[in-house]
């Protein structure tokens, strides 16, 4: 038998107090305030790649426009390299060594550890007026704080930040970057490959939380990015090509020019090609690669001289269209493979446009190499020899990415539910409508409308340890960070949308909140008030169950006695609960508990319309909830 209830209606039901105040930067609707600021960064940047020596070079000019109120005195820029240096936080927090991901190579899921001296900086230079002064600078871990000679006005006073540095490449696994063999040649996924600017907000100031592996918080603007490397090489990069005609052969020119009016996927440089000279422009020497891209908070690119090239033009609203692509080495081609890769980005990208948010930037692009499983604007990192369904979620999964966090600029290292679980909701969606549903419903342990929640939400709702959704990204013990931030931060989401408020009222919600947020950093009181104020339900019950405590829910049919049904809340975690009444001459009944119900006590006794006999009483018949106890759930009367 269950243990009598807990309930405490005075918990579950109290006034609720968000972490960030409202005021002029941030509205009570949960939309930007009228005063809303935000500071912005747009980089110039052009490297060198050194594949002998397996070393970056680049000499970086970042542009830091100060939007807000206030003086700033000095500048702190983010140095994610330095998490491979022998002291770094990150290496001793894991204790000495950094683990591989899943990539081509089986091997590289054991310990790797490598380490370097991450940003080896040759200058680093401040530019103010018509003057150039070398910088006063400190580096503390994967932070450097520029000390300003001559502080930084607010309200749009402007500073120029001129780097030159360089680093080790750390392989085969490096984090966010790395190079590895494939079979037929070099991969190199280049990411957090630059000093980007660390983000001072209306809520922290300067937020310079050190990277430790989890996620980024970055800061928007302009990015004109020129690559040298060798010419035998493809590189494929975040936003647009700008020089094609310096970099392709004119058949690969011709051929993009195709893609861009096909719906089908075409070669821009096949596997049979991927051997022959004749398809690059040079045989020797290096080739500089220019990309551009505009209103994006990161950059990133890949490289290879094996990469098959494949794309299709993605129809998005509006008329616009964009090009979907891919990259891979050879060994990845086959029709249940990578050959259909840019049609999953192709399909993602025009589902997440038309359902939620317009997709902006010119290019989006998965590659193939040993950076598996991560995301960066408008470009994607997955495994050499992922296939088969697990090819469509992960690349549905990843691109989604490009919502959350890349257009809405959420802290992912504060608020990791903001990026991977809001993420997971969406692509549980692109799931079930891809082809007809051929690859749903997605069930990698997040919660799945139509069957029963898995084990893993409530070992996790079940679990003393484990940590609150509300938890920062790299603070979650063991193996607790995926059920936590992805799954049950999704399955909250599939509950709000198809339990508490409904479609009509949560897309609406929904839609606006990613409108308002778009290209901006929103906070979690900003998403809680959003969804509130626009879907129409003072939803702090909610709030406090799932997000900020780990409560459970537990509904049971406690006793029949003629027409009279008796139904006990014995969690903390109430939901709008369905019941089902079967009859014994085989008529069925429902009622919708609202959350009401359970306002001021822990019992509640329906009393049916119907006089018939009854024959069973079940709630949730459809196993919609997050039930703790099955067994309660259900009365058969003889």
């Amino acid at each position: 038998m269950s243990a009598p209830s807990t309930y405490d209606p005075r918990l579950t039901f109290s006034p609720l107090t968000f972490d960030d105040p409202v005021n002029v930067y941030r509205s009570s609707n949960g939309a930007p305030g009228p005063s809303y600021w935000q500071n912005e960064a747009s980089y110039e940047m052009h490297a060198d790649l050194d594949t002998a020596a397996k070393v970056l070079k680049n000499n970086e000019t970042i542009t830091y426009i100060n939007n807000s109120p206030d003086t700033l005195p000095s500048l702190w820029i983010q140095l994610e390299q330095n998490t491979y240096k022998k002291d770094s936080r990150a290496r001793i927090m894991s204790g000495g060594g950094r683990r591989g991901r899943r990539g081509a190579d089986t091997a590289s899921t054991v310990p790797v550890v490598t380490t370097t001296d991450g940003f080896v900086f040759d200058s680093v230079e401040i530019e103010a007026g018509k003057q150039t002064t070398k910088a006063e600078y400190i580096v503390n871990d994967t932070r450097m704080q520029i000390r300003l000679a001559e502080p930084l006005k607010g309200h749009g006073g402007q500073v120029k930040i001129h780097i030159h540095y360089h680093y080790q490449i750390p392989g085969v696994w490096g984090g966010r970057t790395s190079w590895g063999m494939s079979e037929k040649g070099e991969i190199y996924d280049m990411a957090q490959w630059y000093p980007r600017m660390a983000v001072y907000d209306d809520l922290h100031g300067w937020d310079t939380l050190p990277y430790v592996g989890s996620e980024f918080y970055l800061e928007y603007g302009h990015f004109d990015y020129f690559l040298t490397v060798p010419s035998n090489m493809i590189v494929a990069g975040s936003g647009e090509l700008v020089n094609p005609k310096d970099v392709l052969t004119k058949t690969e020119i011709a051929r993009l020019d195709q893609a861009r009016g096909s719906d089908k996927t075409v070669y821009i440089r096949t596997p049979a090609e991927v051997s022959d000279p004749a398809s690059r422009p040079k045989q020797d020497g290096v080739l500089t690669w220019h990309f551009h891209m505009d209103h994006t908070r990161d950059v990133s690119w890949s490289a290879s001289p094996v990469f098959v090239w494949d794309a299709a033009r993605m129809n998005l609203p509006d008329g616009k269209t964009g090009l979907a692509m891919s990259v891979y080495p050879p060994e990845s081609v086959g029709p249940d493979a990578w050959d259909k890769s840019t049609e999953y980005v192709k399909d993602t990208v025009e589902h997440f446009s038309k359902q939620w948010f317009p997709y902006q930037w010119p290019t989006a692009i998965s590659v193939a190499g040993f950076s598996t499983g991560m995301e960066y604007p408008g470009i994607v990192f997955d495994g050499i020899q992922d296939k088969g369904p697990f090819l469509f979620w992960v690349t549905a999964h990843e691109i989604g990415h490009d919502w959350f966090p890349m257009i809405v600029g959420s802290n992912e290292r504060r608020h990791a539910f903001m990026d991977e679980g809001f993420n997971t909701f969406i692509d549980i969606d692109e799931s079930a409508t891809y082809a007809g549903g051929k690859y749903g419903p997605k069930r990698d342990s997040e919660y799945s409308a139509g069957g029963e929640p898995p084990d893993t939400i409530l070992k996790t709702l079940d679990n003393p340890e484990a940590p609150t959704v509300m938890m920062r990204a790299d603070g979650y013990p063991g193996q607790l960070g995926h059920p936590i931030s992805y799954f049950k931060g999704a399955y909250g989401m599939v509950l709000l949308r198809e339990q508490i408020l409904g479609p009509e009222r949560f897309d609406w919600a929904f839609r606006k909140y990613i409108k308002d947020w778009a290209y901006r950093h929103p906070s979690p009181s900003d998403f809680f008030r959003a969804m509130e104020s626009e879907g129409g339900e003072d939803l702090g019950w909610f709030w406090k169950g799932w997000y900020l405590n780990n409560w459970k829910y537990d509904v049971a049919v406690d006793k029949v006695e003629g027409s009279v049904v008796t139904i006990s809340n014995r969690g903390q975690l109430v939901l709008p609960t369905t019941v089902e009444v079967t009859f014994k001459d085989g008529s069925k009944t429902r009622v919708k508990l609202p959350v009401e119900t359970w306002l001021s006590k822990g019992v509640y006794a329906w009393t049916l319309e119907n006089k018939a006999a009854v024959a069973k009483v079940v709630v949730d018949p459809d196993h919609m909830l997050p039930d703790d106890d099955r067994s309660n759930n259900e009365k058969v009367l003889p």
